[in-house]
């Protein structure tokens, strides 16, 4: 990788922001996968395209993560450049009745500032650990409430030539925890949100709410990537799963949630093999049970050790 590091260098980055063999488990809420060969934590649109050119110019592949609160690494860990969405590109700011945020914007940063402004549609999704980057490639959603019913544009820079490319109307082709974005190779770096305005007191009343019910029915005290498999049509995962009597099954220290079964939780000690083979096993007794194939919504990275 010494290429690369002489590339980032070459194109501006500060030494002390190129971290070779990063620990991917301090970039994810599982708190579990192997080492990327070289992170950088990027700050600005700008940073991203000289990123990008420093990875073309060492010949080298490109993964981009946020909060990585839906994403699991193999214990191998990740080859190439991982560009980090880190903090420092997070600002959000009002315009009117819509909100704007860079891409490292916590979800949870544009839920209060909503709240504080007195625009409503964002109280549901509150307490998704995850940035507004990640959040729109796959349409979070909770509580009744997705991205696609705020969203209106996003500004995006193409993986493959470092080139702008905007997403609008039509075109953001969202559907369940799925977005055009999602297939179309581009790192998210401003989301634009069209909200409404409502009354403070009662958008506040909401957001209790909606975190009063996180907290008595999600396992928050364990390490996870939230919900692990994807809603079936017509039915729930965690239904389904604690149907087939597998609530609490565990595959060392990775564990199908007592709390709710839609999570597997790390208990401690977990590791990314571990988590896979605890998803493999209940996707393997659900099917054998009732039929259903259920399909991971945890975004999975890397490579096995």
């Amino acid at each position: 990788m010494d290429a690369l590091i002489r590339s980032l260098v070459q194109e501006g980055f500060a030494p002390e922001r190129i971290i070779p063999g990063a620990p991917m488990s301090r970039c994810t809420t599982f708190r579990v996968g192997g080492k990327a060969d070289v992170l950088v934590d990027v700050a600005s649109a700008e940073e991203i395209s000289v990123a990008l050119r420093a990875a073309r110019r060492a010949g080298v592949p490109v993964t981009v993560v946020g909060n990585g609160s839906n994403l699991l690494v193999r214990d191998g860990g990740i080859r190439g450049l991982v560009l980090h969405i880190s903090g420092a590109f997070a600002d959000i700011r009002r315009e009117g009745d819509c909100l704007i945020a860079q891409s490292g914007a916590m979800l949870s940063a544009c839920a209060r500032l909503a709240q504080r402004e007195g625009l409503a549609g964002l109280a549901e999704l509150a307490g998704v650990p995850g940035t507004i980057g990640g959040g729109v490639i796959m349409n979070a959603g909770a509580y009744g409430r997705e991205l696609s019913q705020v969203v209106t544009r996003v500004d995006t820079i193409a993986l493959s030539d470092g080139k702008p490319l905007v997403f609008e109307g039509d075109a953001l082709g969202f559907s369940y925890r799925h977005s055009a974005m999602m297939d179309a190779n581009v790192i998210v770096t401003q989301v634009i949100m069209r909200l409404t305005p409502g009354d403070p007191e009662a958008i506040c009343a909401r957001t209790e709410e909606t975190a009063r019910m996180r907290r008595d029915k999600q396992p928050l005290e364990y390490p996870s990537a939230g919900s692990t498999f994807k809603r079936p049509p017509g039915d729930f995962a965690a239904r389904l799963i604690d149907e087939c009597g597998l609530r609490g099954l565990r595959v060392g220290d990775a564990q199908v949630s007592e709390k709710h079964a839609g999570f597997i939780v790390n208990l401690g000690q977990a590791r990314a093999s571990d988590i896979l083979s605890l998803m493999d096993e209940v996707q393997r007794r659900v099917l054998e049970a009732t039929g259903v194939r259920l399909e991971p919504e945890v975004r999975i990275l890397g490579e096995d050790a």
